[in-house]
């Protein structure tokens, strides 16, 4: 990366420090931490704290957590800048993860939705599972490493990042309509995975056996008995594999009205 010294909001730095800040950005992507930085210029991790630190204290690094900054493009007139790419910044901060729910909907074209949040879901503990980045929420849910079945490798600015695949998203958003901001929602998203040629019966099929979750199976089988009804393959196997219990359809609603055939509950104006 050139880096240029004309925007009056920088403050200046010494040859030395232009010379270290180059090598650091030329040697990361995307962020750029105090271990990257210590191993680019073979100095400590404190020292190389410090020295991003100063960066950013002069306006040419924006802290976006704490110990990781992103570089200020020198046509901005603010260190308070937003990232270039949000699912790129997941991956920095929060792998091993993918991207599910409504952010995998959208970016596979089964939502016209306009979502301000990214869902994340990831093998690290948090603090907080809701954190706010230069502006922008992401919304963590903490899984299994048996659960990263069914993504694909996409790239962004030459960063790979896992995306649940479309059949992988349907699945996810089943089992939690919550991914996808609720049961009407995922409805929707369903219905256009239906009708889009990603669909697969076959996918979904294994991608359910291998979740093993009960309630994905009533909430699937009977959303596909009343709008899909077609789609027989899948329905048989719902039915199979139905289990005992009751589940809700949608955890985030009033649920009183039970289904008996598919052990669910669901509004009342659903029944």
């Amino acid at each position: 990366m050139n880096i240029k010294y004309t925007n009056w909001n920088y403050k200046g730095i010494g040859k030395a420090e232009r010379k270290r800040l180059s090598e650091i950005l030329r040697n990361t992507t995307a962020t750029v931490t105090a271990l990257e930085a210590s191993n680019t210029l073979q100095m400590s991790r404190q020292r190389a704290a410090k020295l991003l630190a100063m960066y950013a204290k002069k306006g040419w690094l924006s802290r976006i957590k704490q110990g990781v900054y992103i570089p200020v493009p020198i046509e901005s007139e603010t260190s308070d800048i937003v990232p270039e790419d949000e699912f790129v910044i997941a991956e920095k901060l929060f792998s091993p993860c993918y991207i599910s729910g409504w952010s995998a909907a959208e970016y596979w074209g089964m939502t016209d939705q306009i979502f301000r949040s990214i869902i994340v879901m990831t093998q690290q503990q948090q603090k907080n599972y809701q954190p706010v980045i230069k502006g922008t929420e992401y919304l963590l849910h903490l899984t299994k490493p048996e659960r990263f079945f069914g993504l694909r490798n996409i790239w962004r600015n030459n960063i790979k990042v896992l995306v649940s695949d479309p059949t992988r998203t349907i699945v996810d958003i089943i089992q939690n309509p919550s991914l996808c901001g609720g049961i009407r929602s995922t409805l929707d998203i369903l219905q256009n995975y239906f009708f889009s040629k990603e669909k697969s019966i076959q996918l979904c099929i294994e991608y359910m056996q291998q979740l093993n979750n009960g309630a994905v199976y009533k909430r699937f089988g009977y959303l596909i008995e009343k709008y899909f009804a077609t789609e027989q393959d899948l329905l048989n196997e719902c039915k199979k594999r139905l289990t005992a219990g009751n589940a809700k359809l949608d955890s985030d609603l009033t649920c009183n009205k039970l289904v008996t055939k598919w052990r669910l509950l669901v509004p009342e104006n659903w029944k």
